[in-house]
């Protein structure tokens, strides 16, 4: 409280905390902390002068690094003008070398501003991105706003594939739509999935790398068979380009045992593929490798095994999301290819402002701390009789009560007209409805102390609701479901299969997972080994270098 002389004002934007602190109201008590940008840019300041329509990118990236939104109109010209490039572009792309790769990003902006520090300057840098620029992260919208105004200022040199994310059913499913919608209008969420529609699929690097999102399919037989596509579409849930986007690698990829192609039971659609499959593809359209993403990796790549023929790696996946979704730890990578070397460069993930789970606000969030109170209340006025009488099957009622009255502390009086039958039953309801109101006031308190884990963690199971006596165990039991990269990646799974269609959606919402569900893990970046390492050969095949970027 402030002190204040008899008559005198009280100074409210003076206040004293617990510890003795004095703070003003009126400023930022933690003054490091840079304020968000709540200003929208005017056209002046977004839009460079001597180039109208495009974004000024320094300002763009600081603008978004401090929370900022554009005008609506601003983002609807990002997201169009983009468009208009995208549906000039072919099905299959063609880039040269020097290039820059990357994998999935997933709406984690902050460190997407540390890819661009690992892989270089898109000014004067060659980039291709294999998709999966929106959901699981919440800064989705400006994810793309930013990659887009790249697009818009380099477009013969930077160039985006599509991704299964870039589509209507897993948005809406997701967190892009709500994003959109929650930041901007559903008006922008529409145009970007017309957009979407109009991301090439696959890309051909310097005539040595397939390089796309998912992976091969039964259907795709030659380079052709993509071209003849039509990709201005949904994302369908079966055929060619549903696999370009969708399929996976078996997970025992080097084994000779695999059949080529089989059914993909962790995705629910498309395709597994395997060595056998990948190098017959290979060979027969005069390819060195293919470069996928779609699948988290601990160190942020994964090499397959070496093709007879080549003695090159049949398959690369890099996946460029650090800390993925806050909960896996992994580092993220990107491939740099120049001069006849790959490098993989390594990165871990960079701090981010906090939103709560959906973005939900306070109020909702607030919620378990009333019901703790008002159970602690219900608690009280119930609780007539100790624990050892509630534990007790013996205790005698009060004589009262037998005769059938019982007096109550205000000035009425409560008659009865018991008989020896009911008394033990009467006596079973009153202790079950204190034990009850004393569970409910126990998990209240667990919801309280640790309320973003658990709201994360209750859409786990396909009933959208945590198992039975969770709450119960408490914050170590809850943390206990998640510890390591692989049992988070096992945990998260279902999320990675195709969701259901609308009509028969479930009403939860997708397991969402959270930092706070796991333990901390030491992610400092080690010196690793090349995966793979080839001599200079006489038919010039690439080699590989792995290289962790500096923290």
């Amino acid at each position: 409280m402030n002190d204040t002389s008899m008559g005198e004002k009280p100074d409210f934007s003076i206040y004293h905390m617990d510890d003795g602190t004095v703070v003003n109201t009126k400023e930022r008590i933690y003054k490091q902390v840079d304020p968000p940008a709540v200003k929208r840019p005017t056209d002046e300041e977004l839009w460079v002068k001597d180039r109208p329509g495009y974004p000024n990118l320094e300002f763009l990236k600081h603008h978004f690094f401090h929370e900022g939104r554009l005008h609506e109109e601003q983002a609807l010209h990002i997201i169009n003008s983009v468009r208009t490039i995208l549906q000039t572009e072919p099905n299959l792309v063609r880039v040269p070398a020097p290039i820059t790769i990357c994998g999935d990003v997933h709406g984690q902006f902050y460190d997407l501003i540390k890819l661009f520090e690992v892989g270089g300057d898109p000014a004067t840098t060659r980039y291709l991105f294999l998709g999966d620029y929106v959901d699981r992260g919440y800064f989705s919208i400006e994810v793309m706003l930013y990659v887009w105004s790249f697009k818009l200022w380099y477009p013969t040199t930077f160039s985006l594939l599509r991704g299964n994310h870039e589509c209507r059913h897993l948005t809406d499913y997701f967190t892009f739509k709500m994003e959109c919608t929650h930041k901007y209008s559903e008006r922008v969420y529409n145009a970007a999935m017309e957009c979407f529609d109009c991301l090439p699929l696959a890309a051909v690097v310097n005539d040595q790398f397939l390089c796309m999102h998912g992976g091969i399919s039964p259907s795709l037989k030659t380079l052709q068979d993509i071209e003849d596509l039509d990709r201005f579409r949904e994302t369908p849930t079966a055929g060619l380009m549903c696999d370009l986007l969708w399929a996976d690698p078996f997970e025992d990829f080097d084994a000779e045992h695999n059949p080529k192609f089989d059914h993909n039971t962790v995705r629910g659609c498309s395709y597994f593929y395997s060595y056998k499959a990948a190098c017959q593809f290979l060979d027969k359209n005069h390819l060195l490798s293919i470069i996928r993403a779609h699948e988290a990796q601990a160190n942020g790549y994964r090499m397959y095994r070496k093709s007879k023929s080549t003695g090159f790696p049949a398959l690369m996946t890099i996946f460029s999301a650090p800390n993925y979704i806050d909960v896996y730890n992994n580092k993220a990578a990107v491939l740099r290819y120049d001069k006849n070397v790959l490098n993989i460069r390594q990165f871990n993930s960079s701090p981010h402002p906090y939103w709560l789970p959906n973005f939900m606000n306070v109020f909702d969030w607030s919620l378990p701390f009333v019901g703790e109170k008002i159970t602690s209340m219900l608690l009280a006025i119930l609780n007539i009789c100790t624990q050892e009488e509630l534990n007790s099957d013996d205790y005698q009622q009060h004589p009262q009560e037998r005769a059938g009255v019982i007096e109550s502390n205000g000035p009425s009086t409560v008659y009865r007209r018991p008989s020896p039958d009911n008394e033990q039953h009467r006596r079973h309801i009153i202790q079950n409805k204190i034990r009850a109101i004393g569970r409910i006031s126990r998990a209240y308190s667990v919801l309280r102390e640790h309320s973003e884990m658990v709201t994360e963690l209750k859409n786990l199971s396909s009933t959208g609701k945590l198992p039975t006596g969770t709450l119960m165990l408490g914050s170590e039991g809850i943390r206990h479901a998640i510890t390591t990269f692989e049992e988070a990646k096992q945990t998260d799974i279902q999320n990675e299969r195709l969701p259901p269609s609308k009509p028969h959606q479930k009403a939860s919402e997708p397991a969402v997972l959270n930092k706070h569900n796991i333990e901390n893990m030491n992610t400092e970046l080690e010196d690793h080994e090349p995966t793979v390492s080839t001599t200079p050969p006489k038919d010039s095949r690439p080699q590989i270098k792995n290289k962790a970027a500096p923290l």
